[in-house]
């Protein structure tokens, strides 16, 4: 180990030409939640997972930026967040210096040698993170990436010394599913389309208790799972795009815990079959320009996430 080290170290230092900006783009949806900068800080960057209670760093010394993000998603793991942001690296020359999960990187110990920005802006499941680090063609610039996930939701954290990124965050410019229409019953839409729209419920404006206590097309959802035993299902939360992002984001998936407690409350499905989450104003279905737009993107509905023959 020692000795490839070396060998990469007198490569970096006779291949120094000049590297141009980094340019990263990130995954669409994502919202930068806390930032840091320091002008002039030295910083050392993990090269090799913990051993003997001892994380291997190399030092760079420059301007540090260090910047979270949310990333609203269902089921992204953290290499899939973080997969797509390694590709660019490389892509801009960098050389990758470590590359590994929870279990590889050290599990606990590797995660709390690390500088991380405190929660809820940077969450890391120690069960579940993807850690990078690279440093540039001249050797006088690197960056780390922590990905983790967690539920509905994934987090990055990226840290930057030396030559700062440019960091472009992707927006979704047109609807990102098709209109289904309400025809047919729930059943049946599930089956033919994988995921049906539930009318029916009713919350009070910006509450998240579900009202009433006959819920038609809950019973239906609930009969199909007792039919098809394999069957499991995610309940997802939408709204429009009034107010901030953050806050529908967590009304969405309010509302859509509520209904997978009816699910299981009411009607006896097992926890394990039904997930919940909430994308806010991220998946519109109609423009939210008109108010009957917002009200087709105020909406539950029912995902189906996998059919296992029994």
């Amino acid at each position: 180990m020692g000795r490839a080290r070396l060998c990469l170290t007198a490569l970096l230092c006779l291949v120094a030409w000049p590297v141009a900006a980094l340019d990263l783009t990130l995954p669409t949806g994502a919202s930068e939640t806390a930032s840091r900068d320091r002008s002039l800080a030295q910083e050392a960057v993990p090269e090799g997972p913990i051993a003997d209670s001892a994380l291997p760093t190399r030092m760079f010394e420059g301007p540090v930026s260090t910047r979270a993000f949310r990333i609203p998603s269902l089921g992204l793991t953290p290499l899939q967040i973080l997969a797509p942001l390694r590709a660019q690296l490389q892509e801009a020359e960098y050389v990758v210096l470590l590359d590994c999960g929870q279990t590889v990187c050290g599990g606990f110990d590797f995660r709390f040698a690390l500088d991380v920005l405190p929660a809820p802006n940077m969450y890391v499941n120690i069960r579940d993170y993807h850690f990078l680090s690279a440093v540039s063609a001249d050797g006088q610039a690197a960056v780390t990436l922590l990905a983790s996930a967690a539920a509905g939701a994934g987090y990055l954290q990226i840290v930057q010394v030396g030559e700062p990124a440019s960091i472009a965050t992707q927006r979704p410019v047109a609807p990102p599913v098709a209109v289904i229409a309400d025809n047919g019953t729930v059943a049946s839409r599930l089956l033919e389309h994988g995921r049906a729209v539930l009318r029916s419920l009713e919350f009070e404006v910006g509450k998240t208790t579900l009202n009433g206590e006959d819920v038609p097309e809950l019973a239906q959802v609930a009969a199909l799972m007792q039919e098809r035993a394999g069957l499991r299902i995610a309940v997802v939360g939408h709204t429009d795009t009034v107010g901030g992002l953050e806050a529908n984001i967590a009304v969405s998936r309010a509302r859509a815990q509520s209904v997978r407690q009816a699910l299981i409350d009411r009607f006896g499905v097992a926890p394990d079959r039904i997930e919940a989450n909430g994308m806010g104003y991220l998946a519109p279905v109609a423009s939210n320009l008109t108010a009957e737009g917002r009200e087709a993107n105020r909406r539950v509905e029912v995902i189906v996430v996998a059919d296992d023959p029994q």
